[in-house]
């Protein structure tokens, strides 16, 4: 009875301590980051063991997250009380054959029809689908006849518009591919009758895509060491996108070993951008200054809003997935 006794409080502590898990911390640059978040607020992780984990995007009508594993192919489900499970595989490549080391769905998307749109990098597509039902359509696969190359990263504006990111990095030997066949990793725009139009063919490695609450801004990173730039583009009533101008420029501080290489990213409810990249998710004003970073220590993938009040931000960071309250949410 005592081994027994033992053993049960040995089992109760481990549960508590998993369940208790927290990595990192949260540093303000500028006193502005304490109406954002907590100094003091804990980054818990909910799960892991991915290989790289990505995409997270909390579905509402259904109070769960989903979220990619890249090179497993396969799409999780997360819900609070209830855990993990695998909501979808494969998610982004439906061969038989071996395809690359990133083969599966990356960036998810709810849409405002309730619809889960994936950036599948294997099929080289936008997709969207029934949450609830399956079944997908394809949104986008190529350019004005050119197939894409392994769609990223994508963004909603409140018109229902979208934009989408297509670096090279879901593709058998990346940019060296033999299947590529545009000689650009491209921003897209999807208008409202389906056509697809180019926003910007100049960036060396487009990744993380968002749109401002009013709609007026399109904003654009990149996981480029040589460029890691976060770029806004100005949008126009039909949803055509103007000339970019660079916000943010963190060359520097990537050499300090900081932040940069930007991966995915997303806006809160007052403009402000919540980057994931190099060591963690850095927190930057409207206008590009940098105010705070959730620093996590390793690369960190993206990141989505959630929970019933929209203020979670759920993190995906290489292995993990992890979530920290704040005190702004999305829009």
């Amino acid at each position: 009875m005592k081994h027994q006794l033992v053993f049960f409080l040995l089992l109760c502590s481990f549960s508590l301590w998993s369940q208790n898990k927290t990595i990192g911390k949260v540093t303000h640059f500028d006193p502005a980051c304490a109406n954002l978040i907590d100094a003091q607020a804990s980054i818990e992780v909910i799960a892991d063991g991915f290989d790289w984990s990505e995409g997270p995007v909390w579905v509402k009508n259904g109070g769960f997250l989903l979220f990619s594993d890249v090179p497993k192919n396969t799409i999780h489900r997360w819900k609070a009380g209830e855990g993990l499970s695998v909501f979808l595989k494969p998610s982004g490549y439906t061969g038989i054959l071996p395809y690359g080391d990133e083969p599966g769905s990356n960036g998810l998307l709810v849409n405002l029809k309730g619809e889960l749109v994936t950036c599948e990098h294997g099929d080289r597509r936008i997709a969207a689908m029934p949450i609830q039902l399956g079944g997908k359509r394809t949104l986008a696969d190529n350019y004005q006849g050119l197939r894409l190359n392994s769609p990223n990263d994508i963004t909603q504006h409140p018109n229902g518009d979208y934009y989408f990111t297509d670096p090279p990095y879901g593709m058998p030997q990346k940019e060296k591919s033999p299947l590529r066949e545009t000689t650009w990793f491209g921003v897209y725009h999807i208008d409202k009758a389906g056509k697809v139009n180019l926003v910007d063919k100049t960036l060396d490695r487009p990744n993380g895509i968002a749109v401002s609450p009013n709609g007026k801004l399109l904003y654009v990173g990149q996981s480029s060491g040589s460029q890691p730039y976060i770029t806004a583009y100005p949008i126009a009533a039909n949803g055509k996108t103007g000339k970019g101008k660079v916000i943010f420029d963190g060359s520097k501080h990537l050499k300090e070993g900081k932040y940069g290489i930007f991966d995915g990213m997303k806006v809160d409810k007052h403009g402000n951008i919540f980057a994931a990249g190099m060591n963690g998710v850095l927190i930057l004003s409207p206008e590009g200054k940098p105010l705070g970073q959730i620093e996590l220590g390793q690369f960190t993938a993206n990141c989505g809003w959630g929970d019933e009040d929209g203020g979670t931000l759920y993190i995906t960071s290489d292995m993990y997935l992890c979530k920290v309250r704040t005190k702004t949410g999305g829009w």
